[in-house]
């Protein structure tokens, strides 16, 4: 069969979001229609890193977005609901559903938790999607350990190994080293996209802000690293140091 890039032969572009965050959704999906137009998206590897807006949140189930940005902005709840609606415009015009009125005000700590469990499941990409929909889409309350497993179970993982990774400390580490090494790397706010350690993008810049920093910083990573001139057929074989199966 013919083999498939390894991981270890891609350029990686690193995203730092917070699944609270509005234009995370919408810069990941920019970023997305950005890596959907270039030719070499086999050859890129995109991974998300965890970034927490709010750590000290307490989740209110009852307490609305708005009521939020009330208290922490200091505006009242209509001025709340317009600054929501005008991030939903906007994430409209991306292809995207948000239902501002629906969205619940919730810490993200044990959400950025699971990311990490299913980035070792394979399952990343599609976790941090769900994530997303359930918090701006259905309105569903990511800090519920119920909820999570029911988020990862829609994506194929399995539902008690994930209640068993909530219910402990697990990848609470891995949490705090991304927002450590966020600020390492001076991130202000998030979306945060790193393309290769060469190049950044701060907030949800247009697809063709994207597609530029994509090429250039592709074109300087393959010169760097270039890829064999065909594809090999794998097949039964003996390997160079004598190894035969």
């Amino acid at each position: 069969m013919t083999t498939s890039t390894p991981a270890s032969t891609k350029m990686k572009i690193e995203v730092w979001s917070d699944i609270m965050c509005p234009f995370c959704y919408i810069g990941k999906k920019r970023l997305e229609d950005a890596l959907a137009e270039f030719a070499n998206d086999d050859r890129i590897e995109v991974e998300y890193k965890s970034f927490e807006l709010s750590p000290g949140l307490e989740t209110y189930p009852l307490r609305s977005t708005s009521e939020m940005l009330s208290e922490t902005k200091g505006v009242t709840v209509e001025q709340a609901k317009q600054m929501n609606a005008r991030v939903e415009q906007m994430a409209q015009a991306a292809g995207l559903e948000m239902n501002s009125e629906e969205t619940l005000a919730a810490n993200t700590i044990n959400a950025h938790r699971l990311t990490h469990f299913a980035k070792e499941q394979g399952k990343q990409k599609e976790v941090t999607q769900a994530l997303f929909k359930a918090h701006f889409v259905d309105g569903r309350n990511i800090d519920d350990l119920d909820e999570l497993v029911k988020v990862a179970e829609s994506v194929g993982l399995d539902g008690a190994k994930v209640r068993e990774v909530l219910e402990s400390d697990a990848y609470t580490n891995e949490v705090q080293q991304d927002v450590f090494e966020a600020r390492q790397l001076g991130v202000q706010g998030v979306p945060f996209f790193v393309f290769d350690r060469k190049y950044a993008i701060s907030g949800a810049q247009q697809p063709e802000v994207f597609a530029g920093t994509i090429e250039k910083s592709f074109d300087e990573w393959a010169e760097a690293n270039p890829q064999s001139p065909f594809e090999v057929i794998e097949g039964d074989s003996c390997s160079i140091d004598g190894n035969c199966n």
